[in-house]
């Protein structure tokens, strides 16, 4: 079906002249935009729909936070009074640097500082004896992370079975002990970088060894309980534990 459109009907002039059409003005008038209508209450600009009064009379304030957070005990604490990021994750940086000192000096072992175990210091060593190691071209992180556990466990389990029900070495120390001087260890790695192999880098592995030994056998005579009886057992399984370590930088 065809649609139709509503053409206005063209009116010719009465002097008779054909060219010339105009067309009848439309019935309608024109339409006028709407407006919304003005709000009556001023106090409410958006209602008026004048953005540019909304933007004069509404203001915004900068969020104030307060400085302070309330405490356990119901006090406030500032931020400039929360403990380093270090602290509260329970690394201590200044017992860490303490405690390399007293291993860097076999003959003053200061063994009141290894009372308490961390392994924040022993972590750090590995991945440093680790990065060394990757440096010669030996990947070793897995090898040096299993090996730690593995040695561990033995000397917790070869102590406590020489000491019987008196032994009072915990896991998590031993792991610590062992972490700890395992430092000469380290710089044995470092040092195997710049030096040739043959009989110099063999030479410097038993010095570096037996360092590592007299050491972790010193700690662990003066801070477990029991421990003075069976000395020579313990350096022992301390020199098994560390010359295994130092295959790793031999071959």
């Amino acid at each position: 079906m065809a649609k139709q459109f509503n053409v206005p009907p063209v009116i010719f002039p009465s002097d008779g002249n054909p060219g010339v059409q105009q067309r009848r003005p439309p019935a309608n008038p024109p339409t006028v935009p709407f407006q919304p209508p003005r709000s009556s209450n001023p106090g409410i600009p958006f209602m008026s729909f004048d953005i540019g009064s909304a933007a004069a009379s509404t203001s915004f304030s900068t969020p104030q936070f307060a400085s302070t957070t309330i405490g356990v005990g119901g006090g406030s604490i500032g931020f400039e009074d929360e403990p380093p990021l270090l602290e509260e994750l329970g690394i201590n940086t200044k017992q860490i640097y303490q405690k390399t000192l007293s291993i860097l000096n076999p003959f003053r072992i200061k063994s009141d500082l290894h009372e308490d175990g961390d392994l924040s210091g022993p972590f750090i060593f590995l991945m440093a004896f680790g990065l060394f190691q990757l440096l010669a071209g030996k990947i070793h992180f897995g090898i040096i992370l299993g090996w730690v556990v593995m040695a561990s466990m033995f000397l917790y389990v070869v102590f406590n079975m020489l000491a019987g029900r008196n032994g009072n070495l915990n896991l998590y120390r031993c792991v610590s002990l062992i972490g700890y001087c395992m430092l000469p260890i380290v710089i044995l790695s470092a040092l195997s970088l710049f030096l040739p192999g043959g009989l110099v880098i063999k030479v410097l592995t038993g010095v570096f060894v037996v360092w590592s030994t007299r050491v972790c056998t010193r700690l662990l005579v003066e801070l477990v309980s029991y421990g003075d009886e069976h000395r020579g057992l313990i350096a022992y399984a301390c020199f098994l534990i560390y010359m295994l370590f130092s295959l790793l930088v031999m071959f």
